[in-house]
C-alpha cells in the first residue's frame, strides 16, 4: 500500500492557540477519526500556531488535509510537505501530542514553526514526540 507524508503548520484561532480543553477535543476527535481512516499523525501547538504531520494513504491524507483547510479552530493553514513516503515515520499512532522539548527549542532556535523546513519540522516533531512516548 503505498503511503504519503503531509506537514503543515497553522495559526491556532481564539482559545485553540492556549486552551488545554480545546486542545484535549481536537486530540481526542482527530484519535477517533484516524483511527478510523488509517492515519497516523503527530500534533505540536507552540506560540499560537499548530505543527501537524500526518501519514496514510493518500486518498485518506487528502481528506483530512480536505477537513483541516475549513476547521475554525485554526487558519493560514501552510503545507510545509506534501510527499510519498516508503514507510511511516510515526508508527501506528493515530494521533501523538509532541511537547516542545528544550532540544526542539534549539533546534528552532527562535524560528517561528512556519519558517522550518520539512526536515527540521519533521525533526522538531520527532524530539517530542520522543520526549511524550518515553517513561519518566
Amino acid at each position: 500500500m503505498p503511503l504519503h507524508r503531509a506537514i503543515y503548520v497553522s495559526d491556532a484561532v481564539g482559545g485553540a492557540a492556549t486552551s488545554l480543553l480545546i486542545l484535549a477535543e481536537i486530540l481526542g476527535a482527530s484519535e477517533r477519526n484516524n483511527r478510523r481512516d488509517g492515519l497516523s499523525s503527530v500534533l505540536m501547538r507552540h506560540d499560537g500556531r499548530f505543527l501537524q504531520l500526518i501519514e496514510g494513504r493518500r486518498a485518506d491524507v487528502d481528506r483530512l488535509m480536505d477537513r483541516l483547510r475549513v476547521d475554525p479552530r485554526h487558519e493560514n493553514l501552510r503545507l510545509l510537505s506534501d510527499v510519498a513516503i516508503p514507510g511511516r515515520r510515526f508508527g501506528d499512532w493515530p494521533m501523538i501530542l509532541a511537547e516542545l522539548t528544550s532540544e526542539g527549542a534549539r533546534l528552532l532556535d527562535g524560528d517561528a514553526l512556519d519558517r522550518l523546513s520539512p526536515a527540521r519540522a519533521e525533526a522538531l516533531l520527532a524530539l517530542g514526540v520522543e520526549a511524550a512516548t518515553v517513561p519518566a
